[in-house]
């Protein structure tokens, strides 16, 4: 209790200087779009923006990436209005080439890991090094991840590395508009991979640990000022309070790693 007092005493001084930034601007609607390895963060750092600015957060969740219905790049391509998004930083890259994101907006905010959870209560399975890490995955019945970042790069890549995605495409499932803990959760995989800050929030799991290092593979979060904002000064307000100083610790207790703050949000 004493450090998340200390943290929220940090996190109230870095308002004071949100304030400074936002000006006097009116109150706004900021519509952002954010996707899952942020949302643990989001969702207690955007009520204190809310409570410092004035302005009102209006949210929509999705996928970094990918071709479910709710993933950002389709909300966008289909012309969902947005003034921030926050995903992926190669996911974000794409959305700026494809004109969605104006360019030179991104600001990172925050590395995320991959974590595997089995069911609560289950065996933990051991994963302390690369040899047992792929008993683990052959011995596994069902396995699921993500369709987002981390899912692309266990399908595509990691099992590739490995030199096992024969054996194990056919027992995997990729997780559709849903926190793959959650699958876990209801026994339909045995075990499950996301980013860890997906998999910490979710009831009924039990968090196994990161998969080996030698094969982990870093995720940048980063946000950025959509081309079409409507609110792009509360935007940027926005984008400066979730990569200052004070939103460090709170991002870090969600499972991430804070990235350094930048000097200027354009």
């Amino acid at each position: 209790m004493r450090m998340l007092s200390m943290g929220r005493r940090a996190l109230a001084l870095g308002l004071v200087g949100l304030l400074v930034l936002a000006g006097a601007a009116g109150a706004a609607e900021v519509r952002v779009m954010t996707s899952g390895g942020f949302t643990a963060a989001y969702r207690v750092l955007g009520p204190e923006f809310e409570r410092a600015t004035g302005h009102t957060l209006s949210t929509a969740l999705g996928a970094s990436m990918g071709n479910a219905p709710d993933a950002i790049p389709q909300r966008l391509g289909r012309g969902e209005p947005a003034d921030v998004v926050i995903l992926a930083a190669e996911g974000l890259e794409a959305l700026v080439r494809a004109g969605h994101v104006v360019p030179g907006s991104r600001v990172d905010l925050a590395e995320s890991l991959i974590g595997m959870a089995v069911r609560a209560g289950a065996p933990r399975p051991d994963i302390s090094s690369v040899e047992a890490f792929k008993r683990t995955l052959l011995e596994a019945r069902s396995i699921a991840y993500s369709a987002s970042a981390s899912g692309v790069y266990i399908s595509t890549q990691l099992y590739q590395r490995l030199g096992l995605a024969d054996q194990l495409m056919p027992k995997s499932r990729r997780i559709l508009s849903e926190r793959v803990g959650s699958v876990v959760a209801r026994g339909e995989a045995e075990i499950g991979f996301q980013q860890v800050s997906e998999l910490l929030p979710i009831q009924g799991i039990d968090y196994v640990g990161l998969i080996p290092r030698e094969l982990q593979q870093v995720t940048v979060f980063s946000a950025g000022l959509a081309a079409k904002a409507e609110q792009p000064e509360a935007a940027r307000a926005l984008i400066r309070f979730l990569s200052a100083p004070a939103a460090r610790d709170t991002i870090a207790r969600t499972g991430l790693e804070p990235m350094a703050a930048p000097e200027l949000v354009r």
